[in-house]
């Protein structure tokens, strides 16, 4: 709506005009929404987009210091694949670092359903009981027993699993 000489503006131009101020990074919601599926679950689940600089470069946090080498060498396709997906909005370079990933989210993916945990022999709870006896509190004691004879059924039941 234009009156007297000034040009009364919509939100939606006052927020284009804001990102405009920030330069290529008001490109980054949708280099994010474009990551995952341009570069597979396991790069996206190891690194994430952090930012992008005032030339272009896309800074990549990766989980470690070995994701950032390994992307680092596969830079070229990766871009390559980011531009198949944004067209000329592809940053200009990347530069994989490692950096904190933002949080995975506790739900469980769709089709993917834990089974239930093995329920613990006789055998499994008296030695769950005898690795606890020394603890001194009846409670404590009691769950720590419990939580160790529920780590040997585990282990029977995935021997080749060390982690408790």
């Amino acid at each position: 709506m234009k009156r007297g000489g000034w040009h009364m503006r919509t939100l939606g131009e006052s927020i284009l005009d804001e990102f405009g101020k920030l330069g290529p990074s008001a490109a980054m919601a949708e280099i994010v929404a474009a990551w995952p599926g341009a570069v597979g679950e396991a790069i996206a689940e190891n690194a994430w987009p952090a930012r992008l600089t005032r030339d272009g470069t896309l800074v990549v946090n990766a989980s470690s210091s070995v994701w950032a080498f390994e992307l680092t060498q596969l830079s070229a396709d990766i871009r390559a694949r980011l531009g198949e997906a944004l067209g000329d909005t592809v940053p200009k370079a990347l530069s994989f670092v490692p950096g904190r990933l933002p949080e995975r989210g506790t739900a469980e993916p769709v089709g993917t359903e834990r089974a239930a945990p093995p329920e613990p022999s006789q055998a499994e709870r008296e030695e769950g009981e005898r690795l606890a006896e020394g603890i001194e509190d009846d409670e404590l004691r009691a769950v720590v027993a419990r939580a160790a004879a529920a780590s040997l059924a585990r282990a029977q039941t995935r021997p080749d699993d060390r982690s408790l």
